[in-house]
């Protein structure tokens, strides 16, 4: 089963909250739609996830429905 992440739709006041709060913390936020659950990975799971995105030079979610 594949499940697909998207970009939440926000509500031009939503979008103004989390602008707010990127500047408010000096950070970037991306908001995506739900059901998302990060995963729980395992130490060794997470330990191939870490080495992958080392390799490929990237940030990988991890994430489960």
């Amino acid at each position: 089963m594949t499940v697909h992440l998207r970009i939440a739709e926000l509500e031009p006041e939503g979008v103004a909250k989390v602008e707010a709060l990127e500047k408010e913390l000096g950070m970037h936020i991306m908001a995506f739609g739900r059901p998302l659950r990060f995963a729980g990975l395992l130490r060794d799971e997470l330990a191939k996830v870490q080495a992958l995105e080392e390799e490929l030079g990237v940030t990988l979610v991890v994430y489960q429905e």
